[in-house]
């Protein structure tokens, strides 16, 4: 017995002295939540103490209160951004800018992962970026989404073509379409859309999610214009 408990500490020792490399593999294609990282180092005596000290070394990194992706320091694959806003604040999908810009529907590049939540809206800076989410209320909300194969094992919810455009119509304040001139300006000018791509869309499937859509006219609008393209 007494040979036992002086083994024991020993076989600490040696957990405590794993790689971080080898214990985390496996996990870091998608952001590590605090109850797993608890889970991985439960075998240590100061779980906590090692979170700190990964996150000192920035071998790990805080993405929000008990939400961490690797560190650049960790050569091991980890989660695309879209994968992170996923996570970071749910239920979310990526839309607005950050969708119609991975769609190739504008020519600008969106610079903050724009995200649509059943939540109230936030912001959250983060070290691999800054994330930025939006309310809308169901049913409206689950409407024209899309699961994506966007990296190799990481799979993103996004907004389709339609739902992002209509998402971003929904959520610019000043944005109130009451004409198609006023319409095109909007799309073609202020967006710099391109009348091919908009010409693509199924206004049809737009049209059948107007009768619980905010802003009906607005969407009622893009739907004329778009059919009249």
């Amino acid at each position: 017995m007494h040979g036992l408990i002086r083994f024991i500490p020993i076989i600490i020792s040696k957990i405590e002295k794993m790689d971080f490399r080898t214990i985390i593999k496996g996990y870091t294609e998608a952001p590590i939540s605090r109850h797993l990282m608890l889970e991985l180092f439960k075998e240590y005596q100061s779980p906590n103490d090692k979170i700190s000290e990964l996150l000192k070394r920035e071998e790990l990194i805080s993405l929000r209160r008990g939400l961490y992706t690797i560190g650049s320091k960790i050569d091991l694959p980890s989660p695309g951004p879209f994968l992170i806003a996923n996570h970071l604040r749910g239920p979310s999908y990526v839309s607005l800018e950050s969708a119609l810009d991975f769609w190739n529907m504008i020519p600008e590049r969106a610079y903050e992962i724009s995200s649509v939540t059943t939540k109230s809206s936030k912001i959250y800076k983060t070290p691999v970026g800054r994330y930025s989410y939006r309310h809308l209320g169901t049913p409206y909300y689950s409407y024209g989404l899309v699961k994506l194969a966007y990296l190799p094992n990481q799979t993103v919810l996004i907004a389709s073509r339609e739902k992002a455009l209509c998402d971003k119509i929904v959520l610019t304040a000043q944005i109130n379409l009451r004409s198609i001139k006023q319409t095109r300006d909007f799309l073609l000018e202020d967006l710099r859309m391109d009348p091919e791509v908009l010409g693509s869309l199924d206004s049809n499937l737009i049209e059948s999610w107007l009768e619980n859509a905010p802003k009906k006219m607005s969407l009622k609008m893009l739907v004329k214009t778009l059919m009249d393209l």
